[in-house]
């Protein structure tokens, strides 16, 4: 049995930034991953980074094989990276192998068939999600029909794609296939588009998708999926209707990934979703066991689950103050043409809690920046506390939002009023100024 002050099962962000925080306070530190290709996480490999790497090749023209190469060629030198910034660390031992709990505090590491196992006083859990199968019928397992993970490794472009999920998944893909010239058909269970996001805002974002080919079938369900002779798909859809495609990519969400991990030899809780329970600092149910990342449940970004490592060595390390309670404001960005950046509130959900508000608003039209970029669409909505001036939220729909979506969520940490963004001197021609005029508001 080896001993170790720390052991990791997980090489994502969380993880590999708690090995690394722990070898520089001289934990002796074991890291076990059961996918070579998962070095450095989801982001890294099937994720943010391939993902924006193909919406910048597809809206820069490039065409589709080659985007792919690039794309792979950036994902094995991150990769790479990641890993060498750990295995070459002494006090880091990374097991390419799988992991499953044999007890609270025992874990049996399985490299190939050789076993062994491992003792930790303290144990990570970062095993991040997995791609959520939905319960169609029929050829759902045809070599057509793909997850957001195994689409990015195909080298040929479908001529139509079928995106079932209209969720930020579902739309990236569908906004990035069709700059690379598919013909896509977008299948959603809601009778709108991102029914959670400001009214306007998301009826502009329609205007543009639209624009760009893509067709949307509202308020059904994907029933079946029928591989036929000449290599295509059908779906059938819970209206009767049915859709053609060349592939089929499934985009109805993530689940954690758990299976496996033999938790039901130890005292870790799971709620209704199949998420690790954890307190304020990540901590389960057993003490010295913590889970980080989407398999804890929440907001699966990359940022959160680096956030989910600072918040365990302050709990370690110092006077545990930073929890997941304390963060408030996580921005969000959906990376489709153009992109949509989202902090806070809707005036909808302002108002339904109270607020008496006052709104800003910004036809991207109108900002300078935008005809020097040659790009007009786009919409930037905030909206104020009428009572206090703090900024309650806002919603960017165009250029560079995933960018200026955090200076308002800056301005939001540092509870000063919107006059503060209103009344700063940017320099010009830049997409910042936006906010000279987004909150002229007068209360």
């Amino acid at each position: 049995m080896q001993q170790f002050d720390a052991l990791i099962i997980g090489f994502g962000k969380a993880g590999k930034t708690v090995a690394a925080g722990l070898a520089k306070k001289g934990w002796k530190v074991a890291l076990v991953e059961k996918d070579e290709e998962m070095y450095g996480g989801t982001c890294i490999n099937i994720a943010c980074i391939p993902t924006k790497a193909l919406v910048h090749d597809g809206l820069h023209g490039k065409p589709y094989q080659e985007a792919i190469e690039r794309k792979n060629a950036v994902v094995e030198k991150l990769r790479g990276k990641n890993y060498a910034s750990l295995a070459g660390l002494d006090e880091v031992t990374v097991f390419h192998a799988t992991a499953r709990f044999l007890s609270d505090k025992e874990v049996e590491i399985d490299r190939d068939g050789t076993k062994e196992t491992v003792k930790a006083k303290h144990i990570f859990i970062n095993t991040g999600a997995e791609s959520i199968i939905p319960p169609i019928k029929g050829d759902v397992n045809a070599e057509n029909v793909y997850t957001s993970t195994t689409l990015m490794e195909t080298k040929e472009l479908p001529e139509r794609l079928a995106v079932v999920g209209a969720g930020p998944i579902g739309l990236e893909f569908a906004s990035m296939y069709a700059s690379f010239g598919s013909e896509v058909t977008l299948i959603s269970p809601d009778d709108a588009l991102l029914p959670d996001e400001d009214e306007e805002i998301a009826s502009e974002v329609q205007k543009e998708m639209e624009a760009a080919g893509i067709s949307f079938e509202f308020s059904v369900k994907a029933e079946r999926i029928e591989k036929r002779e000449n290599g295509s798909v059908r779906l059938s859809l819970s209206d009767g209707g049915q859709v053609t495609a060349d592939a089929v990519l499934l985009a109805t969400g993530r689940k954690p990934n758990t299976e496996g991990l033999g938790l039901e030899n130890t005292g870790v809780q799971m709620d209704d979703h199949g998420a690790i329970k954890v307190n304020a600092n990540l901590e389960t149910a057993v003490e010295g066991i913590y889970a980080l990342g989407d398999v804890k449940g929440g907001p699966q970004f990359t940022y959160i689950s680096l956030d989910d490592s600072r918040i365990v060595m302050d709990a370690l390390f110092k006077d545990g103050k930073r929890t997941r309670d304390s963060r408030s404001n996580v921005p969000y960005s959906i990376f489709i043409d153009p992109p949509l950046a989202r902090v806070g509130l809707t005036a909808r959900q302002a108002e339904a809690q109270g607020f008496a508000i006052m709104e800003g608003s910004l036809e991207i039209v109108a900002h300078p920046k935008a005809h020097v970029i040659d790009d007009l669409r786009g919409l930037f909505k905030a909206v104020v506390d009428k009572k206090t001036g703090h900024i309650l939220g806002a919603s960017l729909f165009g250029p560079s939002s995933p960018e200026l979506i955090n200076l308002i969520k800056m301005a939001m940490d540092l509870d000063v009023t919107y006059t503060f963004l209103r009344d700063q001197i940017y320099n010009h021609p830049v997409m910042t100024e936006a906010f000279n005029t987004l909150f002229d508001i007068e209360k």
